[in-house]
């Protein structure tokens, strides 16, 4: 049997990635870097107020003052987006161990933007609160919250159904394709890097700034693809690729619903995710009727798939 070093040695190019990959993984799953994003996170939280608040006061630079907006829901805002940064990277992670847990990632940082979402709406609000600017946005509130919600309760049946073979039988190619996968995964970090700083820049020099999150799903799209195109080099299944591919368009749907406009988000997100859920149904009953029948045995002692090699 061909262990994991003597494989990835036939393919020098994904062991140097799945290297590489082992360590980011290694420092990213580290009790003490858990902690430091955690730490982090709340010192952003708590010196973003604190800035919004100087700055109101006019106890800032205008060179700095200009940066920070005026609302202190912007905070909430930012926190979130933290959070989701932190998903992202769990979901770059996550590629490498299983293709349909990733999909629930996607779908993990759905339901989180669109909690995030309901707090942007804060952000326009004016200081002390007041009914009569917030009667119209409350209901946008209301839509996204719920709509995140039901993409939760939702995500935990898409988690159960889930069965989680291996599509591969080799133990070479077994390895190869998890290493083929963490090469898509520092690939899609290199974007995920790219596409910040240049959202960062953008930003500092007062340009008009993209959605990020829309643009890494955008990339997603094309990730889900060539994830589509390496399964068929360890197997060319038809139920396999059917699922990959419908995966494919769960994430187009996300990404169409991140740039949607109100209640139609909502219903896009949850399109997407009763797809997966359906795609992930019909995959496990083409698997379960394909059991069934390379069971069932044929004449003489032999299985259907003995019979057919056998046949002319």
């Amino acid at each position: 049997m061909i262990n994991e070093a003597q494989a990835l040695r036939m393919n020098p190019i994904l062991a140097h990635f799945n290297t590489v990959y082992n360590r980011l993984e290694h420092f990213w799953e580290h009790k003490n870097t858990e902690r430091a994003i955690a730490n982090i996170s709340i010192l952003v939280f708590l010196g973003t107020i604190f800035m919004i608040e100087l700055g109101r006061h006019g106890f800032l630079p205008d060179s700095i003052s200009r940066l920070l907006p005026k609302s202190h829901y912007y905070g909430v805002s930012l926190a979130f987006t933290l959070l989701l940064v932190v998903e992202i990277f769990g979901l770059i992670f996550g590629i490498a161990n299983s293709v349909a847990d990733a999909v629930g990632k996607q779908f993990e940082i759905l339901s989180l933007i669109l909690l995030r979402q309901s707090f942007k709406e804060f952000v326009h609000f004016k200081e002390p609160l007041d009914w009569a600017q917030a009667s119209i946005p409350v209901l946008h509130i209301l839509s996204d919250a719920a709509g995140g919600l039901i993409v939760f309760l939702l995500l935990g049946w898409y988690y159960h159904i889930q069965r989680h073979t291996t599509i591969v039988a080799e133990p070479s190619d077994k390895v190869n394709f998890i290493a083929a996968k963490k090469m898509v995964s520092l690939l899609l970090m290199m974007s995920f890097a790219i596409i910040g700083i240049q959202d960062l820049i953008k930003y500092i020099n007062h340009e008009p700034t993209f959605d990020f999150f829309s643009t890494f799903y955008t990339v997603l799209v094309f990730s889900d693809v060539l994830l589509v195109l390496i399964s068929l080099r360890y197997s060319a299944s038809y139920q396999i690729v059917f699922r990959n591919s419908g995966f494919a368009v769960a994430t187009v749907l996300i990404r169409l619903a991140l740039t949607a406009p109100p209640y139609i988000n909502v219903g896009l997100g949850l399109g997407a995710i009763l797809f997966a859920i359906g795609t992930t149904y019909a995959y496990n009953i083409f698997e379960n009727n394909q059991l069934e029948r390379s069971q069932i045995e044929a004449p003489h002692g032999k299985r259907i798939d003995e019979v057919k090699q056998t046949t002319p």
